[in-house]
């Protein structure tokens, strides 16, 4: 069985084995048979010997699903849009997907704003670490202590402070 792939996109000529379908959409053969057994992925025909065949409809969905999850898209919700395209009205995917993608920039901008302020926490900590005093405190050990960094520190401080928070034989932090 000898079909025409090309991982990426080129036509199928006939029906694929999993392992072609693996080759041509860059998801494995295990993935595969997970999508399948949750119900992502439609049911594959199967030859009488019961190996699984796939057509170009499996391939297509295949990378759909690649690319959602590539998004970060959660794979319940990709679910849910999906049924959509099995028999369903087309015009209804549409939506449910730009709430689904939605959402999920909504979820990374939240994350990039926690991020951020742990890197300010982190530069702050860094900051202290480089230029307090060794010394012992009846309290135990501060030097972890942020103080609230994202709420009380302007942005232009931090970034100045970037500059000076160099040790030796070390560069700027960036």
């Amino acid at each position: 069985m000898a079909a025409h792939i090309k991982q990426g996109g080129a036509p199928v000529a006939h029906a694929l084995t999993i392992g072609q379908l693996a080759k041509a959409t860059g998801v494995g053969a295990k993935t595969i048979r997970f999508y399948e057994q949750i119900g992502v992925l439609p049911t594959s025909n199967r030859t009488a010997a019961g190996y699984r065949q796939y057509d170009q409809s499996g391939v297509q969905r295949l990378r759909f699903i690649r690319r959602a999850r590539s998004l970060g898209l959660p794979l319940r919700d990709v679910k849910t849009v999906i049924v959509g395209l099995d028999g369903g009205p087309r015009l209804a995917v549409r939506p449910r997907l730009l709430a689904l993608v939605r959402r999920q920039l909504s979820a990374v901008q939240h994350r990039s704003s926690e991020l951020g302020l742990l890197q300010r926490q982190l530069e702050h900590v860094l900051h202290r670490l480089l230029t307090s005093p060794r010394e012992r405190s009846r309290e135990g050990c501060q030097c972890l202590d942020t103080e609230s960094v994202g709420e009380r520190q302007p942005h232009g401080r931090v970034a100045r402070r970037r500059a000076q928070l160099k040790g030796p034989g070390e560069r700027a932090l960036r």
